[in-house]
């Protein structure tokens, strides 16, 4: 606002300052035109009358001096017209807009001038210069002055108003934002933002908020994860505190039947607690992978050799629809490998007796895709979003004594690799679990190792209880 005022208060000085300069070359010029005519009509200075010449500078509040060709003063005087005015003036042809000086019979001070040639039939015969008050036309520059501050100061104090505004409509969603945030730290964990602003702040709000959920959500999901174990872990403990204590206290023999049951209570512990350390390890699992240009066909395939028999023992019917090429994925061989298993282990598990498992693999242009489709009864809609959290266990879960652990190891192995999985359910039943990987692209020298040449390290989970 300073620099605006300044050049407007600037540029109006100057161009008023040549407006008047404008005017005041306008009236020497007239002045001499009528000094001209005087001259043409006496024929020479000494009987010219010069009274038109004195009254259009008096006019204009100026003083006036004529001199003739030679430069010697022929007549002065005040803008009035009367008596003549020993003052000196400068004259001749090049005298334009020079500042003259000169007194006036009423003692004005010198002030800016303006000059003109008295030109008669093409000859120049002298010239007239008029010498104007000191502070001649500052009233109009006053004026203009003041309406610039003026302007100035309700610009000002709009623009402190529309700044006072804008700011704190930029800052109230960012206090907002770090207000819930401390309230959040607090404990708080309904604490949310609720802002409805524009741009990056409604951004901010929201990201802000989707983070406290997904805070809230993970603290409820420790919540059940301990509910959860608490419940997972009385039941075998119980049983087997009560069974040890009759063995030792001799109210029951340690036949081979209740040995057997014994030590089902003992692995259902030791699968409860494998469970745990798988998600653990898979959630690290960014960290640990080694990755290799694998063919995810063959992957697949030794995931369903492997887990047949399991999958027979349901009672299911397994079916392979391998691609017509190798897939070939960058990964761990050992992780993707668990991931696939503990797909066919979730299908096994909630699967009907005589429903059928098809496994295929199919590629896109940028993707390597294995689907896990079988025709049981299905996950409910408002569970689907759901499946791969976890420890979130669905009613059929729940039920089978499920973890619900090893849909969330498969989501956590498959985004360690880049790619993504998802769940979909027909309303008839039937689920399909579809995963996806980022193709590999060619390397020169590479080898694509096929599920063989990953087996040492995948026979090392055969015994390995599967958490689902």
């Amino acid at each position: 606002m300073a620099l605006l005022t300044a050049a407007a208060l600037v540029g109006a000085g100057r161009g008023l300052g040549s407006a008047h300069q404008a005017d005041r070359q306008r009236t020497a010029t007239r002045t001499a035109a009528a000094a001209a005519d005087a001259y043409r009509a006496a024929g020479g200075w000494s009987t010219a009358d010069l009274s038109t010449a004195r009254s259009i500078a008096a006019g204009a509040g100026a003083v006036l001096t004529l001199r003739d060709a030679e430069g010697e003063m022929m007549s002065g005087g005040s803008g009035d017209g009367s008596g003549t005015d020993p003052g000196s003036g400068s004259g001749g042809e090049h005298d334009h807009g020079m500042t003259g000086s000169g007194l006036g019979q009423h003692g004005q001070g010198s002030g800016p001038g303006a000059s003109a040639s008295v030109v008669v039939d093409g000859r120049t015969v002298g010239s007239v210069h008029l010498v104007f008050p000191a502070g001649s036309g500052s009233a109009g520059l006053s004026v203009a002055w003041g309406w610039v501050a003026a302007a100035a100061a309700g610009a000002l104090t709009l623009a402190l108003a529309v700044s006072w505004f804008v700011t704190r409509r930029l800052t109230a969603p960012v206090v907002r934002v770090a207000a819930t945030a401390r309230a959040l730290a607090a404990g708080d964990r309904a604490a949310r933002t609720h802002v409805d602003a524009p741009g990056e702040l409604g951004e901010l709000a929201a990201a802000f908020d989707a983070m406290a959920d997904d805070v809230s959500h993970a603290e409820q999901a420790r919540h059940r994860l301990a509910a959860d174990v608490a419940h997972e872990l009385r039941t075998p403990l119980a049983s087997l505190q009560a069974g040890l204590e009759e063995l030792r206290d001799g109210y029951a023999d340690p036949s081979v039947r209740r040995l057997a049951s014994l030590h089902d209570q003992a692995l259902r512990l030791g699968r409860i607690v494998g469970d745990l350390g798988e998600l653990a390890e898979a959630e690290s699992a960014r960290v640990s992978l080694h990755p290799t240009e694998v063919d995810l066909t063959a992957l697949a395939l030794a995931a369903v050799a492997e887990r047949e028999a399991e999958l027979r023992t349901a009672g299911l019917t397994v079916r392979t629809v391998p691609g017509p090429a190798p897939l070939p994925v960058r990964g761990d061989a050992d992780r993707l490998h668990q991931a696939l298993g503990n797909l066919l282990s979730n299908t096994a598990r909630h699967c009907r007796p005589g429903d059928t498992v098809t496994v295929t693999t199919s590629a896109t242009p940028t993707e390597a895709v294995v689907e896990v489709a079988d025709t049981g009864p299905g996950i409910p809609a408002d569970e689907l979003p759901h499946v791969f959290d976890r420890l979130w266990r669905g009613a059929r879960a729940r039920a089978g004594g499920g973890s619900g652990i090893g849909l969330a190891v498969v989501k956590e192995l498959v985004t360690a690799h880049g790619g993504t999985v998802a769940a979909a359910s027909g309303p008839e039943g039937g689920t399909r679990m579809t995963l996806r990987l980022p193709i590999a692209a060619p390397r020169s020298g590479s080898r694509l190792l096929r599920g063989p040449a990953a087996e040492p390290r995948v026979a090392s989970r055969a015994n390995t209880p599967w958490g689902i």
